[in-house]
């Protein structure tokens, strides 16, 4: 089937996050969801569900687990047991019960900022002590540096939030690198919670490597979060999972969060296995336009807006765009919401080193990015 990912559907009036929450002249490229129509073959299992007419309490279908371990050991070559899968609803539930379960109010969180912004804000709203070491920009992308970032790690720093591929800067951390971070947090017993839910948004030469997979005394101290949740548009729905293979882990971890975290619901069960199952004849051609955009808005900045500078993109649909010598006048984001009536992410949420940025979401139809990208060129030369 060939998927029409031009097609613009009317999302405003439909309780969405992304487009509710501007006014109606705004064009919302925020959030990270995309604006294109999910695969048929989710639609129609969902549709199968709902004519069901019952939906009471339900089980993780053990088909989703064997997807799941299938999967991981196709593409990854990392063998799972089915009893190291733990369901959630939402990754960043499992964020936060990674350093809830792992430690106590007073112990150090280490991450790695300009990062995703609930790495940055929960840990402290949680009584936890934020430990940033930034990631080093040079030229258009961003490197670790390694003294600094051991140097981050404090007696009392008892989890890692590691986000790979990484959100906002667009990594795909290396296997040398990843290699480097599990050495260095096996040394000072730092549990490794890993964010991978960006791991099938990767861009031609790039390949996603699962840190967990390293090796047995990695894996014993790592907890991974998945879910298809980015990569078939499924966000609304509430589904994801850690894997945590070390036994005595996952039943702290399970113990913890008994009778506070409910179940993934019934839909998306349904929508997490008919997407692992029938999903990547649209992946595929997701991938592919989003392919397109992300060199479209790189060669749209080159030419219209030479003075944004974007970060090198190896994953996600997310650019990290450096308005820095633009010459705007206080915060870039509140500029081009106000003047170009374009809503992008401020780069401050995103934590140390985000001054001065903005994060894009491109997962729209190239209608909708060029006239945001003619909004805000337009609004830089009238300032």
């Amino acid at each position: 089937m060939e998927y029409d990912f031009d097609r613009v559907l009317e999302r405003r009036n439909t309780d969405s996050m992304k487009w509710n929450k501007y006014d109606d002249d705004v064009i919302p490229l925020w959030v990270a969801d995309m604006d294109f129509v999910s695969a048929d073959p989710i639609i129609e299992a969902l549709h199968q569900r709902v004519d069901h007419r019952i939906y009471g309490y339900t089980l993780p279908p053990q088909e989703l687990r064997t997807l799941i371990q299938e999967r991981l050991k196709r593409l990854y070559e990392w063998s799972i047991r089915e009893d190291d899968i733990v369901f959630l609803p939402g990754l960043v539930t499992g964020l936060n019960l990674s350093y809830h379960v792992f430690s106590d109010p007073g112990d150090g969180v280490l991450i790695q900022p300009p990062v995703y912004f609930h790495f940055v804000r929960d840990p402290v709203l949680h009584g936890r002590v934020l430990n940033d070491p930034p990631l080093v920009q040079k030229g258009d992308t961003y490197e670790i540096n390694f003294s600094d970032f051991e140097r981050g790690i404090t007696h009392r720093t008892k989890t890692f939030l590691l986000c790979n591929p990484h959100n906002p800067v667009g990594r795909v951390f290396t296997p040398k690198e990843l290699e480097a971070i599990a050495d260095i947090c096996l040394r000072h017993n730092v549990i490794i919670c890993s964010d991978e839910i960006h791991c099938d948004l990767l861009y031609p030469g790039y390949r996603h490597l699962p840190i967990a997979s390293l090796g047995p005394e990695v894996a014993k101290q790592s907890v991974t979060l998945l879910s298809p949740s980015k990569t078939f548009n499924l966000a609304g729905l509430d589904f994801g999972f850690a894997i945590i293979p070390n036994p005595e882990l996952r039943k702290i971890w399970q113990n913890v969060s008994s009778g506070l975290i409910p179940g993934v619901n019934i839909m998306g069960h349904v929508a997490a296995r008919a997407a692992y199952k029938y999903g990547q004849e649209w992946l595929d051609q997701a991938l592919a336009y989003l392919t397109v955009n992300r060199d479209f808005l790189a060669q749209y900045l080159k030419e219209k807006l030479p003075a944004i500078r974007m970060t090198k993109m190896e994953a996600t649909y997310l650019a990290w765009l450096d308005c820095r010598n633009a010459g705007i006048p206080g915060n870039p984001s509140e500029f081009f919401l106000k003047r170009a009536r374009v809503a992008l992410n401020d780069g401050t949420e995103f934590g140390r080193g985000g001054e001065g940025f903005v994060r894009l979401n491109f997962a729209c139809s190239r209608k909708t990015l060029t006239e945001a990208l003619d909004r805000m060129a337009s609004a830089l030369k009238r300032f």
